[in-house]
């Protein structure tokens, strides 16, 4: 017999979490176009980031846009320039997504974003932020 505290099995359908990758990517592609067709640096319709308008000073996301563009148009230094963290961000998320759907077509359980990562990836977004304000560090700051 079942006793009560046994809990079924969660049954995931394998092609779900397929689906959810293809649509987040087909949703990328409007705004990769936007910003492809429309220069950050000329352009005045993109936000403005409200850190650096209060501060003087540049958060970890200054220049992401500006990144993105140039990384769009084959430009890897200027990107990693402008921002380095926008550029190893967009190697490692998606070997992370590759690996997220390997083990969720497997049917092994886990997230894509555990909890556990939280804390250090928000370190790593402070100690970046502080670095780039540094006149040591000013590489790390967008042109």
């Amino acid at each position: 017999m079942f006793s009560s505290s046994a809990v079924p099995p969660r049954i995931k359908p394998a092609g779900l979490a397929w689906w959810t990758a293809g649509l987040l990517a087909l949703s990328a592609l409007p705004l990769a176009a936007i910003i492809f067709c429309f220069n950050p640096a000329t352009h005045s319709f993109y936000p403005v980031c409200q850190f650096h308008q209060l501060t003087g000073w540049n958060c970890p996301s200054c220049g992401a846009t500006r990144g993105l563009y140039a990384l769009l148009h084959g430009h890897l230094l200027t990107a990693l320039r402008d921002n380095a963290l926008l550029v190893a961000a967009l190697v490692l998320l998606p070997l992370r997504g590759v690996w997220w759907l390997r083990n969720n077509s497997a049917g092994a359980a886990g997230s894509f974003f555990p909890a556990v990562w939280l804390w250090p990836l928000l370190a790593g977004l402070l100690v970046f932020g502080v670095l780039r304000n540094l006149p040591a560090f000013a590489f790390l700051s967008p042109a």
